[in-house]
């Protein structure tokens, strides 16, 4: 099969989320996708089928296959307008989350996502012993979402990944403070999903899309995420869907031989 790698919310090469993109004719079976995606060792590898006026979309990290996933679906999004429909300005995917559609302008792809709205939760035992900082907030969705007091915070955390392992709560840990430079910041850990630290969260702005909307009364916002490669996320707050969007980078074109 024919596979790529697609730096994902970056325009600079190296930066970003790097998303491994398999485009084929047919689903192989769910363990062969596991095994590629493990042994691709990306935080995620999107599988993508053409049908007729749209794609089927899976995503699969090294240890499981998820329910959304941002970076790859823009990573996708990209190989397909370069290399399987060229110059494609929309693309729709059918996944398990729903139907998804991306719209291209220039360099940047614009996801439609559905939103995630966080509820407000008590702080789970031990969370701030975890992450090493006080938390102000804590809430739940897919994943537990902390909201700490401020950009520094953010950025210096070193949490420990291995007791993040035993909250009972989340999928993942995403922590957000307001930004200086942009609207807000965040990080995404995954250790239970076998990814330390997420390098940019496209399904993360589902949640942080509503919250920071209501906190700072905009619609319209750019999102940073701190981790070491870095990336910038567009974020649109469009009533029960989010646009989740930024520009992405080839890395490598290549083939599984199986």
């Amino acid at each position: 099969m024919k596979y790529y790698v697609a730096d994902a919310f970056t325009g600079p090469g190296f930066k970003g989320n790097p998303a491994g993109v398999c485009v084929v004719n047919e689903w192989p079976s769910g363990s062969v996708m596991q095994d590629i995606a493990a042994e691709n060792n990306l935080s995620e590898t999107a599988f993508v089928v053409r049908r007729e006026g749209f794609y089927n979309l899976r995503w699969f990290t090294p240890e499981a296959e998820v329910d959304l996933c941002g970076h790859a679906t823009l990573g996708a999004s990209y190989v397909i307008a370069r290399f399987v429909e060229p110059g494609a300005k929309r693309i729709t995917f059918h996944s398990v989350s729903g139907v998804l559609t991306v719209e291209r302008a220039e360099g940047n792809f614009m996801m439609d996502f559905p939103v995630r709205i966080p509820q407000k939760i008590a702080s789970p035992e031990h969370l701030d012993e975890i992450l090493g900082v006080r938390s102000l907030e804590t809430f739940l969705s897919r994943d537990l979402f902390v909201v700490l007091e401020s950009e520094e915070e953010v950025r210096n955390l070193n949490p420990d990944l291995t007791a993040m392992k035993t909250l009972k709560l989340g999928e993942g840990v995403i922590v957000t403070a307001r930004g200086k430079r942009y609207d807000f910041v965040s990080r995404c850990f995954y250790p239970k999903f076998g990814i330390s630290e997420d390098p940019v969260t496209g399904s993360a702005h589902c949640n942080l899309i509503p919250y920071w909307a209501g906190r700072l009364g905009k619609t319209v916002m750019t999102g940073a995420q701190l981790s070491r490669r870095g990336g910038l996320v567009r974020c649109e707050l469009r009533g029960e869907r989010v646009g989740v969007g930024g520009e992405a980078k080839l890395y490598l074109v290549g083939k599984i031989i199986k």
